[in-house]
C-alpha cells in the first residue's frame, strides 16, 4: 500500500507540473452549458427531472455513464445497501461533459430539491478534447452553480477516476493532472474534495479488468470498491 501511494503520488505530480493551472471561468468551452440533441439523451435527462420533481432528495449523484452505472443490475444491489435508506438520486448521463451537465443543472435537474450532499464526479469524457486546466474550469464552474443554486448542500467533489492499462494511458494522465487542479476547490466546510483513484489500482498503478472490465466503467466490484472508499466522508457530510 505503501508503494502504490509513493507511485500514484510521484505521477501525479510528474502530470502536473506539465501544465499550468491558469484559467479564467468563462474563457472555455467546458464552461459554457449546451444540451445534447439525441433523443435517449433527452429523456434521460427528462427522466431526472421527473425525479427532482418527485422532491425527497437528501443525497444527488451527479456525473456521466460512470454515475449512471449506478442502475446497472450489476450495481443496484450496491446502491440500495449504501443508499437506498438515503433518500439518493442518480443524476448520471452517459457519455456527458462537463458543459453538459452545467446545461442541466440550468435546465430542472435540481429543480425544487435541497440535498444535504451533492457527490460529483465528472470530466473523464473531456480528457480525450481538452487540456486539465479547461477540464479543471469546466468541474469548476459546475461547483460554483451548485454552491449558488443549493446553498446549503455540501458538496463532496470526487477526483476523476483512472482509465486505461496503466500510467501511461494518455487519457489517465490528463486525468492526473486535472485532479491535481481541482483539489484546491476543497475549502473544508461546503467543498470537500477526495481522490479515491487508488482503491482502484493494482501496487503497480495497473487497472484490472475485474473492477473496470474496459478500463473505463465499473463492475459491481468496482461499484463496492467506490462506495465503500467514501463511505465514511458521505456519513459526515450528511451530518449521520
Amino acid at each position: 500500500m505503501i508503494r502504490r501511494r509513493l507511485t500514484f503520488a510521484v505521477l501525479a505530480a510528474v502530470a502536473a507540473a506539465s501544465f499550468t493551472p491558469a484559467f479564467a471561468a468563462d474563457e472555455f468551452t467546458t464552461t459554457t452549458p449546451v444540451a445534447r440533441p439525441d433523443d435517449w439523451w433527452q429523456a434521460r435527462h427528462q427522466k431526472i427531472n421527473d425525479r427532482a420533481n418527485q422532491g425527497d432528495v437528501d443525497l444527488i449523484f451527479i456525473g456521466d455513464s460512470i454515475t449512471q452505472g449506478w442502475e446497472s443490475d450489476a450495481a443496484q444491489g450496491v446502491w440500495q445497501k449504501f443508499y437506498g435508506p438515503r433518500k439518493a438520486m442518480n443524476a448520471g448521463i452517459g457519455g456527458d461533459r462537463t458543459q453538459h451537465v452545467l446545461w442541466r443543472l440550468d435546465n430542472g435537474n435540481i429543480d425544487g430539491i435541497q440535498p444535504k450532499l451533492a457527490v460529483v464526479m465528472i470530466g473523464t469524457n473531456n480528457s480525450g478534447s481538452d487540456s486539465p486546466d479547461d477540464i479543471a474550469a469546466g468541474i469548476t464552474a459546475i461547483v460554483q452553480k451548485l454552491r449558488t443554486k443549493l446553498p446549503s448542500t455540501k458538496v463532496l467533489l470526487l477526483g476523476i477516476f483512472p482509465r486505461g492499462p496503466d500510467a501511461n494511458d494518455a487519457k489517465r494522465k490528463v486525468n492526473i493532472a486535472t485532479n491535481e487542479i481541482i483539489k484546491s476547490l476543497d475549502d473544508g466546510k461546503s467543498v470537500v474534495y477526495l481522490d479515491i483513484s487508488e482503491s482502484f489500482l493494482s501496487d503497480d498503478g495497473k487497472l484490472e479488468r475485474e473492477i473496470m472490465p474496459d478500463l473505463l466503467h465499473l463492475s459491481k466490484r468496482g461499484y463496492e470498491i467506490w462506495a465503500e472508499a467514501i463511505e465514511p466522508q458521505v456519513a459526515k457530510l450528511l451530518g449521520e
